[in-house]
């Protein structure tokens, strides 16, 4: 028989057996009395009571354990009626039972390797393992941090998940974090490179200082492009209110159908956003006269012979139904909108790809896109880039390593509020915990998730197991804290009176009541050096927050010795191109260039006649 079993079913029940045993010797001191009939016997019980008892071993006549047997089930029944139709007391729990959560709570949830552990609070740290051997103890890794400005996100939680870092070759995870200013990477980076990490850098304050990413080079069939297009349109939209959104449509269209051209019809050095950008800007458009072509026409009019089913086709075809004036309107509200990529360092920047989204999850990687928090003119590219990360990790996970990535991706996103929309990522958080990827979104209000996914951030909040908060006083955060996060507890207050008069009284009274846990007011004026930490299923921790400094890898960092851990980023980037022994190339023999010759090339006009 099972534990749990002997603990459910027979040990609550070991008691009846004594009521039994009673009963049966009653039933034995009932037969030996005097009497004929029950008053008689009844009255001679008291003289036969003491040698039935006597003897502890039961008897074997039918009628003692007959009265045994109807004595115990009936006190049995008794009990069991009793238990049901009782009043129900919660004694202390009256009007809440919230409580602080303490070391037990959060033990059977932490790694015996401090290193095997997420960082979550000085004390409370979660294991790494999505999948512990008791299911019940299994928890995402997602993560929300909310803190005011100067509360510590970076310090106190961003930069130990990164010194967590592991020396093993097969062991660690991979990291892609938004580091506003680059602060973060000056730290760590000498030391992640000490433990076997490949360090890559997209810097949107200086393109000079910055690896190259073509967005383009992440798109292999026409689902990628609808995807691709949609986080742009949502990233570039500027603020203010919504206008008519058939000039969003119309402009979908005309995306697809050049993206579509550039990739998979254009030659590979040129699938870039700079051919997209000249493409638009070589189109031009006539009021007046419906019939012009422009060269974009003609190269469409190519491929539609070639092949009438062809994805850009159709999607050009739909465009081209617009009138002359309203293709106009199009034009220039694209070229608005992609006025970022006119900038000649954005354009260099974006000719190629280093990146290799597709490959964080291959091997211990950390990707650090460092943003401006002062201008966010570039900002949008990170939310382009995550878009493309997230369903290309996923797709790898599932077609290339049976749903499992070998290293785990943890994304570490600050600033999210400022840095663009990923389109879908309520759908997206909910599935990556399986592929082993885990996001760590940090915001300074809980404001700005609702106002960024409106009614999907309940969704997204939803699927974060873990939520920080630092301090601040944003109203509706604190509220919702308060409310929704700590809950209710039940105290005890004592009320004292006093009346003097000709005769004096004094009077004591207790009773139950119900508080938040922390009222409102208590939050605003937490310590600086406090948090609160709220994991699913487990009461919420008020712990401090974690000290950088009593981290066993701190001594790497560069805060702790500028000159031997400083982080050399120039070291790093070299855009020079370099031929290995076993690589393939081409030679290509170049010749005089025609200054009046156009930059566009014309290969898909059937007869040079054609262009006028």
């Amino acid at each position: 028989m099972r534990t749990g079993s002997v603990k459910k079913y027979v040990i609550p029940n070991i008691p009846y057996l004594f009521v039994l045993w009673a009963c049966l010797k009653l039933g034995t001191a009932y037969r030996l009395a005097a009497g004929a009939d029950f008053p008689h016997k009844l009255m001679g019980l008291g003289q036969t009571v003491g040698p039935a008892f006597a003897n502890l071993a039961p008897g074997l006549d039918p009628f003692d354990w007959l009265v045994g047997i109807v004595g115990a089930v009936g006190f049995r029944l008794l009990i069991y009626f009793k238990n049901k139709n009782a009043k129900k007391f919660r004694r202390d729990e009256e009007f809440g039972s919230a409580r602080w959560g303490g070391p037990k709570d959060i033990a059977p949830f932490v790694d015996p390797v401090f290193e095997n552990n997420v960082i979550l609070t000085g004390t409370e740290l979660l294991t790494m393992n999505t999948r512990p051997k008791n299911p019940a103890n299994a928890r995402n890794l997602n993560a929300c941090v909310i803190g005011s400005s100067g509360s510590g996100k970076t310090r106190f939680w961003l930069t130990p998940q990164l010194l967590q870092a592991s020396a093993k070759k097969k062991g660690g995870c991979s990291f892609v974090v938004v580091d506003p200013k680059g602060g973060v990477l000056s730290q760590v980076g000498a030391f992640l490179q000490r433990r076997g990490y490949r360090i890559k850098v997209f810097n949107s304050i200086d393109f000079s200082q910055s690896m190259h990413y073509n967005p383009l080079a992440y798109i292999r069939n026409e689902a990628d492009i609808l995807k691709f297009v949609d986080t742009l349109i949502a990233n570039t939209k500027g603020e203010g209110k919504e206008g008519d959104p058939f000039w969003t449509k119309a402009e979908t269209l005309l995306y697809c159908a050049l993206i579509a051209y550039i990739v998979f019809e254009g030659p590979e050095e040129e699938r870039n956003m700079n051919t997209l950008v000249e493409m638009i800007n070589s189109m031009e458009v006539r009021e007046n006269d419906d019939s012009f072509k422009n060269a974009v026409d003609y190269m469409f009019d190519g491929l539609a012979k070639r092949s009438p089913d062809h994805f850009a086709v159709r999607q050009y075809a739909k465009y081209k139904l617009a009138s002359g004036k309203t293709a106009k309107s199009i034009l220039i509200s694209c070229g608005a909108r992609l006025a970022p990529f006119d900038i000649a360092e954005l354009r260099e920047i974006m000719s190629y790809d280093e990146l290799g989204l597709d490959t964080l999850g291959d091997e211990k990687t950390a990707l650090f896109f460092t943003i401006s928090d002062t201008t966010p003119t570039y900002n949008f590219l990170v939310a382009l880039a995550f878009s493309q990360m997230f369903n290309l990790l996923c797709e790898k996970a599932d077609n290339v390593y049976g749903g499992r990535l070998p290293h785990h991706v943890r994304v570490l996103w600050d600033e999210a509020a400022n840095t663009g929309q990923v389109p879908g990522l309520e759908r997206l958080v909910a599935v990556i915990r399986s592929r082993e990827i885990s996001l760590c979104l940090l915001y300074q209000q809980l404001a700005q998730c609702k106002a960024l996914y409106k009614d999907n951030a309940e969704t997204i909040l939803g699927n974060m197991d873990s939520v920080i908060f630092l301090g601040g006083r944003e109203h509706s955060t604190i509220k919702e804290i308060s409310e929704s996060w700590l809950g209710r507890a039940t105290i005890s207050m004592q009320t004292e009176g006093r009346s003097r008069g000709q005769s004096e009284s004094y009077s004591q009274n207790t009773q139950r009541v119900g508080r938040e846990l922390m009222t409102m007011d208590e939050l605003t004026t937490m310590p600086g050096d406090r948090c609160i930490l709220q994991l699913r299923g487990l009461p919420p921790f008020y712990s401090k927050k974690y000290d950088l400094k009593q981290h066993p890898n701190y001594r790497y960092m560069a805060e702790y010795d500028s000159k031997r851990n400083a982080f050399r980023l120039d070291r790093l980037l070299s855009h020079r191109l370099k031929l290995g022994p076993n690589d393939t190339y081409t030679v290509y023999a170049v010749g005089e260039i025609d200054d009046e010759e156009d930059i566009l090339n014309y290969d898909d006009l059937d007869s040079e006649d054609e262009f006028i």
